[in-house]
């Protein structure tokens, strides 16, 4: 019974042990039916959410598991208890999993010293976000038929990313050269950076790179004030028609149209690997639910 906070609490096998599970299920190589049966996994999502919440349900439900999401918003934290309080009272239902996602950073770390059953970070502020870290690296070993020595560039705003921290310490797994490329607002401080390279433009930002993933400005951490216009926004850093890299596009959504790439790049281009993720997605949530659970 492991928690899953962080992409850094992985080992490399550990990684690959997800990746490959998640890749036998959608496959059809391993049965995940009934692999949960008689589990309730609790969800709580202190912020919206349509693709994560989504897929750890369908995730938890197609392996058999009951799952029971809690609304904040009706919860008894709204009527004062503390967090301490309500991870402690659940806790005592005996759930065998909780899936949180929270606004401040660090926030699932800190439910973990309240209580031994698993808990799954499903986002925490602008620290992490593991599960979209593993479904992208499956879908990059899906298309690539490899994750080691890839070259990657992150494009967008970087400094307010948990997926890009996430992308940080998974690049160290696999042996990755992974750069950032955004508007200078948007960049991250030197001290924040783990071997990683900053673009100087958009061209070598996408020169030479096996896969592109897109950032949308996070307007929710008013991150719109570093820019001058989303339009001016996307005519410096938006990917279109006219600027396409020989390289898969991937974007961890949701996507902001004709701001971070073009609607015809989106449905269009025939190495846009965005759908896949999403799909890919329910299979390695199911692979974490089994790497925590079993």
């Amino acid at each position: 019974m492991k928690h899953l906070i962080s992409i850094r609490d992985l080992t490399k096998e550990d990684a690959t042990r997800i990746i490959q599970s998640a890749l036998d299920f959608k496959n059809g190589k391993r049965s995940f039916e009934g692999i949960l049966k008689n589990k309730t996994i609790i969800s709580i999502f202190f912020e919206n959410s349509t693709r994560t919440r989504t897929s750890f349900e369908m995730a938890a439900k197609r392996m058999g598991a009951e799952v029971i999401n809690i609304d904040y918003n009706q919860s008894s934290l709204k009527k004062g208890e503390t967090d301490y309080d309500t991870i402690i009272n659940l806790s005592a239902m005996h759930p065998d999993a909780f899936v949180i996602r929270h606004y401040e950073s660090g926030y699932p770390k800190f439910l973990t010293e309240f209580t031994s059953i698993p808990i799954i970070n499903a986002g925490d502020g602008t620290n992490e976000h593991p599960s979209q870290a593993l479904l992208d690296a499956a879908t990059m070993y899906e298309t690539k038929g490899t994750l080691e020595n890839l070259k990657i560039c992150i494009i967008g705003d970087i400094v307010n990313s948990r997926v890009a921290k996430s992308h940080m310490w998974m690049a160290k797994l696999f042996n990755w050269e992974l750069s950032f490329y955004g508007p200078k607002t948007m960049l991250p401080k030197s001290d924040w950076l783990e071997g990683v390279k900053i673009e100087k433009n958009l061209t070598k930002a996408m020169e030479d790179k096996d896969f592109i993933m897109l950032l949308r400005i996070q307007l929710e951490r008013k991150s719109g004030q570093n820019i001058p216009s989303l339009k001016e926004y996307n005519r410096f850093f938006g990917l279109k028609k006219s600027n396409l890299p020989d390289a898969y596009i991937m974007h961890p959504g949701p996507v902001n149209r004709n701001v971070e790439l073009d609607s015809w790049v989106m449905d269009n281009y025939t190495k846009s690997l965005i759908t896949k993720q999403v799909e890919n997605g329910v299979f390695a949530r199911m692979a974490i639910f089994e790497f925590c659970l079993l």
